[in-house]
């Protein structure tokens, strides 16, 4: 429950930046292109700038100490995201044949989906046995699970670097629990 209360708080920042690139755009101050033009390293440097921001740092030495422990913990979000969801909507071709095999999945702002996912839906597409379908449920979890406990150590490292008033600012930005 824990983990999916954390995925919609990541996804309703990755909507709010996106509404807001488009309202920036429509007002014609952005790039053109609409989400075509998406660029994940640019919304991770303004997220991180926020973050920088809200924890009042300063000293950039002490910056150049959080900010990667900050990075290691959004990737390894990232990665747990890709592993548990095939991107926003599903097939590209909602109003098509859906069952298509190569129908490709939306581009999502957590990166492609993660091979497990991806042999699963083809699993469930393609109607495989019970048997095929709980074996690639099964290898699907062993890859969250290694992904969840990749993200834990990563806010470990990330607690450890942090003052009281930085750690509360990490945790009401998502980063820690």
């Amino acid at each position: 429950m824990r983990t999916i209360k954390q995925i919609f708080a990541v996804v309703a920042c990755a909507a709010a930046l996106l509404i807001t690139t488009s309202s920036v755009r429509a007002q014609g101050q952005g790039g053109g292109g609409g989400g075509r033009n998406w660029d994940p390293a640019a919304m991770q440097k303004r997220m991180t700038d926020y973050i920088k921001e809200q924890m009042s740092i300063t000293n950039d030495d002490e910056w150049k100490v959080i900010e990667p422990a900050i990075t290691k913990v959004m990737d390894a979000r990232r990665e747990m995201m890709s592993n548990s969801m095939r991107g926003f909507g599903g097939r590209r071709n909602r109003g098509g044949d859906n069952n298509s095999a190569d129908a490709a999945p939306r581009r999502s702002p957590f990166g492609e989906p993660s091979a497990e996912v991806t042999d699963l839906q083809k699993a469930i597409d393609s109607n495989a046995s019970a048997a095929d379908i709980k074996a690639k449920l099964a290898k699907l979890r062993e890859v969250n699970a290694a992904s969840e406990a990749k993200l834990e150590a990563a806010q470990e490292d990330l607690k450890k670097l942090l003052s009281a008033r930085q750690e509360a600012v990490a945790v009401i930005n998502g980063l820690l629990k």
